[in-house]
């Protein structure tokens, strides 16, 4: 069992940054893959980044590729989506997930655990 908290979430300008953290609880929290999705209003749950679970691995959506970078401490039980040029589009909840299958990380479906998210908004 695995409980995930996001934080870091906040009202930004075009082209800010934000670091957004997920700590999870649980002694085994290296062997979980985990992922970043978002779910902006009136649009279905997508995937931003994911990394595995070493951390040697890791995967973007095209749309953060180059801005965003997920890293994660096994040490601290945390996971970490730095976000740099933030832009009015990437307004969304974000949810952090976990799961200890493999698969495609990019489905939330491949995730059993979740978050419950913390907000960002991007100002223009």
């Amino acid at each position: 069992q695995v409980q995930l908290v996001e934080s870091g979430g906040g009202l930004v300008q075009a082209g800010d940054s934000l670091r957004l953290s997920c700590a999870a609880s649980g002694r085994t929290f290296s062997s979980y893959a985990t992922g970043w999705f978002r779910q902006a209003a009136g649009k279905e749950r997508e995937f931003v980044a994911a990394i595995r679970r070493s951390g040697a691995i890791t995967y973007y959506a095209d749309s953060v590729k180059g801005r965003f970078t997920i890293s994660r401490d096994n040490a601290k039980n945390t996971v970490y989506l730095q976000m740099n040029s933030l832009k009015p589009e990437d307004t969304a909840v974000y949810y952090c997930a976990a799961t200890a299958y493999t698969g495609s990380y990019n489905d939330k479906r491949t995730y059993n655990y979740w978050g419950q998210g913390t907000q960002v908004t991007v100002s223009s």
